[in-house]
């Protein structure tokens, strides 16, 4: 019975082998297969050809932007990024939404259908996340409890980042480790098995339905190799795998910077920069336009293996054999699409030179697009056609492989591959679980030793020249996320928080009146301000919340007080019931009795103080300060001296601190303006308070006599007399 099995399943491999070899796709994407269907249809003319390879992939991302700006302009771009900052305790709104998720699905099908130069694991984290927040959300709604409370929430939200990389590589080890790497400062350890739990769950779903659909005929690595066992690599290579990871480190450096420049050159160039807001969809189309053409299999691409996609060329680029001479591991020729690399009239070198130049400036372009895409597989892909290369030059250099104890090892170019997909992604994203996500992804541990020098010096040469990709789309889109102090900021480590906390602090004392609180609401958009015992002593008694110092006025100036101020007019006229009378009320009367309620002192027993609010002396270290704002989340810190409040700092003056707003000493880094500012809150009917009105009042504007509920932040004051 296992005989006639294996027989049974020898001839099926055959088969498939054959249908591989003879053009079938094996993509999973029945986007691609269209677009490649169309173009085999048509080889009886090169117009038509060009005109369906092309038109299929611009109407797919024409289509995805489009769809994306329309319904959640939230869902462009990876989505790792956001989640960094979300998970520091910032809110972004709109960004787990359900119709984020739609937009984010839906576009990102479009994108990856396409054919060009995107990756899906930063989406797959962001719609991971999405699914984790609704599922939060409904969770919350039908059972409350634990389910409410904020922190169950991030770690859900920990646990989703987790989802999205394992079933994206089906790789739950490698998935916990690179979303702790990439979306934490800080881990809490609780989270650890949660994360383990859910990416390897999802990770078995994904490979589950690969097998249900007849992709794979059990559960197997996504890009299997078959190095050897017994002796995978010569130590005499181990300096080609340390060059190789250096090489990678400078090339993850310069994909970051090319990708950063494209962006900010789009934006300084005004003219182009206006254009393209009123025409969204004109950039990925030409994007897109360029890139088809120059993949155009007849065309260019025939230079440059142009007809094969991302998952084919990852496959062909795994394998043992070795293009540049015949006779290695021939058996294993069915899984390989090495026809495409090679050109009667080009050499197998310039084909992979085209290849990583080409796919190396095309992809830090294609991420830039308004669509959702990701950025990781273009470059796992570029990283491993550079090892590629280094492999096919080792085996150039030694055609008769390494010698050892008197046999002959061939080289393995397979090998380089892998460890130059590890090093290149893993020095873009400054990780260095890319290593753990290989072995994963090809199923083998052999080579563990040099993938893990050159994702090490990889990491260490990329983070002494530029952030990692995520950040520097953090900086671009100017998220609120604290920057790293990494290598190179030795001098920052000799400034203190004196030297960036700013001195001109706003705050309230307990013998504030109304009106102090009045001008503090109208002239500055703080969350909180400091309550300090007097002017003369600056005392930090604790914080008190924006919403907190607005509830204080509302019920100062709100109707239960004007209903009050009634009755007694009333009851000193010696009536009952004469309100109606109070319509006949000057300007006067009542302009005195609110002027009369402002001067009043502010009564503190109604209002939510914070008796602790975090605090930092005048000698903390930056470095600590960082640490501090990192593990706890913090947005501000008062500092205080003997109890006394003498500043504040906030992420504003620390993102300065660090990211060169200083001198060479670290000496004098103190921010001419003060910058504690959050304008994040906009102020909505429900907060807007009498005090408002009565500016706009004083200012002589003229007042509507009926309040209109589309402007009803600017009805009088006075209306409210008017039962």
């Amino acid at each position: 019975m296992y005989g006639r099995y294996t027989q049974e399943l020898g001839v099926y491999a055959k088969e498939e082998a054959a249908r591989l070899r003879d053009g079938g796709v094996r993509d999973g994407g029945g986007l691609r297969r269209t677009q490649k269907w169309m173009y085999a249809g048509l080889d009886s003319n090169l117009l038509l050809q060009y005109i369906a390879w092309v038109t299929y992939p611009v109407v797919l991302i024409t289509f995805s932007a489009g769809f994306t700006q329309i319904l959640s302009p939230q869902a462009v771009g990876s989505g790792i990024p956001e989640m960094k900052t979300i998970l520091r305790g910032v809110v972004l709104k709109e960004y787990l939404t359900f119709k984020t998720f739609v937009a984010k699905v839906i576009g990102l099908t479009c994108a990856l259908g396409s054919g060009m130069p995107l990756g899906k694991e930063g989406p797959f984290v962001h719609v991971a996340s999405l699914c984790a927040a609704l599922l939060s959300k409904f969770m919350a709604a039908l059972f409350g409890g634990i389910f409410m409370n904020e922190l169950r929430n991030t770690e859900m939200l920990s646990a989703a980042c987790a989802v999205g990389v394992g079933c994206c590589f089906a790789a739950p080890i490698g998935g916990v480790l690179f979303s702790i790497e990439v979306t934490s400062t800080f881990f809490a350890v609780r989270n650890y098995w949660r994360g383990f739990f859910a990416a390897t769950f999802s990770a078995f779903i994904f490979r589950v339905l690969a097998v249900w659909n007849k992709e794979e005929e059990t559960i197997t690595a996504l890009f299997k190799t078959r190095f050897r066992l017994d002796f995978p690599f010569d130590l005499q290579e181990l300096p080609a795998f340390a060059i190789l990871g250096i090489a990678c480190g400078f090339g993850g450096a310069l994909f970051v910077y090319l990708n950063r420049l494209i962006v900010e050159c789009m934006r300084k160039q005004k003219t182009i920069n206006k254009f393209l807001l009123r025409k969204r969809l004109v950039f990925p189309a030409l994007v897109t336009l360029l890139i088809s053409t120059l993949t155009f299999p007849p065309g260019f691409g025939q230079f440059m293996a142009g007809q094969l996609t991302q998952h084919e060329s990852l496959v062909a680029l795994f394998d043992n054999r070795t293009w540049c001479r015949q006779g290695v591991a021939e058996e294993f020729d069915y899984i390989s699409h090495h026809h495409a690399w090679k050109h009667p009239q080009v050499n197998v070198f310039i084909t992979l030179i085209l290849f990583i130049i080409m796919k190396f400036w095309m992809s830090a372009v294609a991420t830039t697009m308004p669509v959702p895409c990701g950025a990781f597989m273009p470059v796992f892909l570029i990283g491993a056609a550079f090892g590629r290369l280094v492999g096919e030059i080792m085996a150039t250099m030694f055609p008769d492989g390494i010698h050892a104890d008197g046999s002959v090892y061939p080289i393995v170019p397979g090998g380089y591959a892998v460890v130059g997909a590890a090093a290149l992604s893993g020095a873009v994203t400054h990780t260095v679980s890319t290593a753990v996500i290989v072995f994963e992804l090809t199923g083998q541990i052999s080579h563990i030793l040099p993938v893990m020098i050159a994702v090490i010096l990889a990491n260490a040469v990329a983070q002494s020249l530029q952030p990692s990709l995520y950040d520097s789309i953090i900086r671009i889109k100017k998220l609120p996320y604290l920057p790293e102090l990494g290598m190179g900021h030795h001098e920052k480590y000799n400034i203190r928080v004196e030297d960036i906390m700013v001195r001109d602090v706003r705050f309230i004392t307990l013998n504030s009146s109304y009106r102090d609180l009045q001008e503090m609401l109208l002239t500055g958009q703080l969350k909180t301000l400091a309550l300090v015992e007097s002017r003369e002593s600056m005392i930090l008694l604790g914080s008190i919340e924006r919403l907190q110092l607005q509830s204080l006025l509302s019920l100062q100036l709100g109707r239960q007080r004007r209903l009050e101020y009634l009755r007694q007019l009333a009851q000193d006229n010696g009536t009952q019931d004469h309100l109606p009378t109070v319509r006949f009320l000057g300007w006067g009367e009542i302009a005195e009795w609110e002027e009369q309620q402002l001067d009043e002192p502010v009564d503190f027993k109604n209002c939510k103080i914070d008796p602790a609010p975090f605090q930092l002396v005048e000698q903390t270290s930056l470095h600590k300060t960082h640490t501090i704002f990192s593990l706890l989340g913090l947005d501000h810190a008062y500092v205080t001296s003997m109890g006394r409040l003498v500043g504040v700092v906030s992420l504003k003056e620390l993102r300065k601190a660090i990211e060169g707003s200083v001198t060479v000493t670290g000496v004098k880094v103190r921010p001419p303006l003060a910058s504690f500012r959050d304008c994040g809150n906009s102020t909505s009917v429900s907060e807007v308070t009498e005090l408002h009105k009565l500016c706009i009042r004083h200012r002589g504007l003229s007042l509507p006599r009926e309040p209109n509920p589309p402007d009803a932040r600017l009805f009088c004051q006075y209306n409210i007399f008017f039962f």
